[in-house]
């Protein structure tokens, strides 16, 4: 028999090392795979509620497997005590249901719930007089779709290796090469497929929605009607605000909300004048429809702004308004007061920001935010520094919120910290879109309530601005 020529010895032994180039090659080429707001399998979901005067945070942690305990847990940020909450978990495919009761604090307590299978879920919330229904998906992470290639190509590679030493193929020139070839072979696909699985198309996870079919451009924006029941509430009464999303396209209501910075939507009302604050996060009690109870100290007329988001779709900002009448409140706090002393929800006056380094506030308050530059540009981004009153705790996944809203309501601007706090400071980077006066209020929790602080900015024009 002839002995096979040493250039194909030596191309059978580099070929483990040219599939290890193409390989790395490849990696580099692909794009990094782009991350969503959507709850990964094994992940935990999150979801801000006020409810029963609470500021809740809901986590309902991430299954291994199915059959399985699904465990439930509720954070209190303002107060940290919350009232007991009722769990009701009901699958959406065949109607199980299984109860508990989750007790609120500065940590989660988790409650077990036994789940059967993946896929649809409400989680109906009940605390004191209020349910809160909220969908969500349970999932459990597939194994890859390439793991058969995986390991077949390991298996292949130990076949070759081992049948040929027990049968003594090594001894032979043309069956040993044959033999590294293919071992060589099966290796190079299992390292090849090693490398390449993160940038390759994951398989769904049992319990995910099936791909909708919503074209290049996704789903429309939602059309929101805001409205108050009673439609003109009083000053100092108890009042509900409602959200009614429907679809324009199919007028049916919108029920498709992706959780965004851990809430599915993110409700920011102001009197006119910007005195009185509330940034709350709203119960979903029906198919398209969010509600949340507050009470307004001031009559007027006041702006609603909901952030929300729809799955396969970009956010979005449903405005609304509506009047309190009545008197002023008698407790209605004065200029010189911060909203950090007040009860949730904050009714606060503004003080002006400052240009010089923030200095401590009298009684240990911290003093008013520091401004860089010291008279911000329209169209320019500005660094606002906020000095924190104490350890500062995340809140809807960030360490700082910053809201800013223009002196006449049109503009509502929403960023946060991200990241950079350290010496008992906040620091966020936004850019006012014109000149004028603006409304801000940064917000961060800390071990016992969440602090909101007011303050105005005069912004100039742009010396290009025609």
């Amino acid at each position: 028999m002839a002995r096979p020529s040493p250039r194909r010895v030596r191309a059978a032994r580099l070929l483990p090392v040219w599939a290890a180039c193409l390989a790395a090659v490849l990696v580099a080429a692909l794009p990094v795979p782009a991350e969503a707001h959507v709850v990964a399998a094994g992940a935990d979901l999150r979801v801000a509620q006020t409810i029963a005067g609470t500021e809740l945070t809901v986590v309902v942690e991430g299954v291994e497997r199915v059959p399985g305990e699904l465990r439930i847990g509720v954070v209190a940020y303002q107060p940290v005590t919350g009232p007991p909450v009722g769990l009701e978990l009901r699958s959406v495919a065949d109607g199980r249901t299984v109860t508990g009761t989750a007790h609120a604090g500065p940590e989660p307590r988790y409650t077990p719930l036994r789940v059967e299978r993946a896929g649809p879920h409400e989680l109906r919330l009940r605390a004191g007089d209020e349910v809160a229904v909220v969908p969500f998906r349970v999932l459990v992470e597939r194994a890859s779709a390439w793991e058969a290639l995986i390991y077949g190509g390991l298996f292949t590679a130990g076949l070759l290796v081992v049948g040929g030493l027990l049968t003594g193929a090594p001894s032979r020139p043309r069956a040993a090469m044959l033999l590294a070839g293919g071992a060589a072979a099966g290796l190079t696909v299992a390292v090849t497929f090693v490398v390449l699985d993160p940038w390759l198309p994951p398989r769904p996870p049992d319990g995910a929605a099936p791909t909708a079919e919503t074209g290049a451009r996704g789903r429309p924006f939602a059309q929101g009607r805001v409205a108050t029941v009673p439609a003109r509430p009083a000053a100092g009464e108890e009042f509900t605000l409602r959200i009614d999303l429907v679809d324009g396209s199919t007028g049916l209501p919108v029920d498709d909300l992706a959780v965004h910075h851990e809430a599915l939507a993110h409700l920011v009302v102001t009197s006119e004048d910007g005195r009185a604050f509330h940034h709350v996060h709203p119960l979903r009690t029906a198919p398209g429809r969010l509600e949340v109870r507050m009470r307004a100290q001031r009559p007027g007329r006041h702006l609603a702004y909901a952030e929300l988001e729809r799955q396969d779709s970009g956010g979005q900002l449903v405005t609304g308004e509506f009047t309190v009448g009545g008197e002023p409140s008698p407790a209605e706090p004065s200029p010189a007061e911060s909203a950090a002393t007040e009860p949730f929800p904050a009714e606060a006056s503004s003080a002006t920001a400052s240009a010089e380094p923030a200095p401590t506030g009298s009684a240990g308050r911290p003093g008013p935010p520091r401004m860089e530059p010291a008279v911000p540009v329209a169209g320019r981004p500005a660094t606002i520094e906020v000095e924190t009153s104490g350890a500062v705790r995340p809140w809807l996944g960030m360490a700082g919120h910053l809201i800013v809203r223009s002196r006449d309501g049109a503009f509502l601007g929403h960023v946060h910290e991200m990241g950079s706090a350290r010496g008992g400071r906040l620091r966020f980077t936004f850019g006012f879109p014109a000149a004028g006066r603006y409304l801000a209020w940064a917000q961060y929790a800390t071990g016992d309530r969440i602090v909101t602080v007011p303050f105005t900015v005069d912004v100039a024009a742009s010396e290009t601005t025609p």
